[in-house]
């Protein structure tokens, strides 16, 4: 087994978690924020749209029975990556859509699915997906982790 970690922001944390669960090869999800400018922010600080950090969801994954490309695939799937900041009636730079790599390897598949989407005309709209290097990432609070799991919401 080849563990690996990719970090992924496509809005509201809690969905996004849930979904990644779902793949096989999908070890473990922790949620959090990542890409501001404030250590160890908290929800409430985040949510003032003022630390820079987005909600991040940080997969760790069996390289030998997923590959990074497919998590990528799956991220374009599992939200809107053509509005900026927003994701449904959620709005605000916590929110938006981001890949942020943890090696060049990676940041090179996320690019060029980006561009292979962007050139099918999947989306009406350019994708507005930020790809860019992983930096400090900060586990959110408890209450966060496996929300959907805690609270039997249904997800479609």
């Amino acid at each position: 087994m080849t563990e690996k970690n990719g970090t992924f922001a496509a809005g509201c944390f809690w969905g996004v978690e849930a979904k990644f669960l779902d793949l096989p090869g999908v070890i473990d999800t922790v949620v959090g924020y990542t890409g501001g400018m404030i250590e160890n922010p908290t929800y409430k600080m985040v949510c003032t749209n003022n630390t820079g950090h987005a909600e991040a969801v940080q997969v760790t994954y069996d390289d030998d029975q997923i590959d990074y490309e497919t998590l990528v695939r799956k991220f374009f799937e599992l939200h809107n990556p053509t509005t900026k900041n927003r994701q449904g009636l959620d709005i605000g730079s916590q929110y938006r859509s981001a890949i942020f790599f943890h090696n060049q390897e990676q940041g090179q598949i996320a690019e060029n699915v980006k561009e292979e989407l962007n050139k099918s005309n999947k989306y009406r709209n350019s994708i507005v997906t930020e790809i860019v290097p992983a930096g400090d990432f900060y586990k959110a609070e408890e209450y966060h982790q496996r929300y959907y799991a805690k609270h039997s919401f249904r997800r479609h």
